[in-house]
């Protein structure tokens, strides 16, 4: 893991950004259905149009989302997870939860820092 061509370090490199985490989460929430990507932005409050494009790229490339274009104008953008993407919903909820239960100690440490910085 401390390789830089460590393939588990590629991997957490692209799952452990918050918008790769969020995009599962709401596509996890659908399965077995489609979501649409307008659909997808709304729910993901504060992606941006092109992280959200860059982040469904980077799901399907890596296997874990399919994507669906149905011919239309403007063409409808349809993304589900795939069986591989619905087995890492598991973990990253384990994550979501330990950081629910576990934030406030974080942010009472960080203000303690904040504070002792502030002494100096």
């Amino acid at each position: 893991m401390f390789d830089p061509g460590c393939k588990t370090r590629r991997l957490l490199d692209r799952i452990g950004t918050k918008w790769m985490s969020m995009a599962v989460k709401v596509l996890a929430e659908a399965s077995p259905d489609e979501v649409r990507f307008a659909e997808l932005q709304r729910r993901m409050t504060g992606v941006s149009q092109k992280m959200l494009s860059v982040t469904l790229q980077g799901l399907a490339r890596d296997g874990l989302v399919e994507r669906r274009v149905e011919a239309s104008v403007p063409p409808r953008v349809y993304y589900r997870l795939t069986p591989l993407g619905l087995s890492l919903e598991g973990p990253l909820a384990a994550v979501r939860a330990w950081a629910e239960e576990h934030m406030a100690e974080i942010d009472r440490a960080n203000q303690r820092s904040r504070e002792s910085a502030d002494q100096l």
